[in-house]
């Protein structure tokens, strides 16, 4: 199983605090049945600072005993706007066109309007745009067809686990349920920033099922 969203990397987010930290959460990952991890620390404010990153990635890789690892960001939509859209040749996964993009939890409907424009610029750019826990964006707490005007564009959906016990605004766990019920979501992620989050990812697996091979 790929986690393609955690907060794994030590001291550059809200995530792992330090190296021995990752490795506890590299330890809860395998537990929880996780293979394979793309590291996603926040491109945003107040975080970013892409060799940090980097060169993090590379430290948890070297001492990872060999479990395969995969660099990639959380990148906020505001942040890329900041940053130009050429920024997303360096920010998508390593090795793939997957590219995660993080909305505003508090954004309208109307807002959506100047992500899709974003979404379709990636697009253009041959990225396979992930949305990142749209269970906790208000707009789609409202209304769950602004979610599927994304599946349409052809973005695909993923859930954050901790959704399983209300969230992170401790009012995820409907919503979430609305678009497992219209099979939205083509990933359950842990998007761990701890330990317990991998707990979350177990339960959330073992309840729920995603469309496409999330799992295998």
């Amino acid at each position: 199983m790929r986690d393609i969203h955690c907060h794994i990397l030590p001291g550059v987010d809200d995530g792992a605090a330090d190296l021995d930290e990752s490795l506890a959460m590299l330890e809860a990952a395998k537990r929880a049945g996780v293979t394979r991890i793309v590291c996603t620390p926040h491109c945003r404010d107040p975080y970013f600072d892409y060799d940090k990153m980097w060169d993090a990635f590379e430290l948890l890789r070297d001492n990872a005993d060999g479990f395969p690892l995969q660099m990639g960001f959380e990148v906020n939509h505001r942040k890329l706007v900041e940053l130009g859209i050429d920024a997303a040749d360096h920010l998508h996964f390593d090795g793939t066109n997957e590219f995660l993009l993080e909305l505003s939890t508090h954004a309208d409907a109307y807002a959506f309007r100047e992500y899709e424009n974003t979404i379709y610029d990636l697009q253009c750019r041959g990225y396979q745009v992930i949305i990142a826990h749209p269970e906790r964006y208000r707009a789609v707490q409202k209304d769950v067809s602004v979610a599927e005007r994304l599946v349409d564009m052809g973005c695909k959906l993923q859930a954050s686990a901790d959704f399983i016990a209300g969230g992170r605004f401790g009012r995820e766990k409907k919503p979430a349920q609305r678009l497992f019920d219209q099979n939205l979501y083509s990933f359950i992620a842990s998007d761990a920033h701890n330990v317990g989050h991998y707990d979350c990812l177990a339960k959330a697996r073992a309840k729920f099922s995603v469309r496409g091979a999330h799992f295998r």
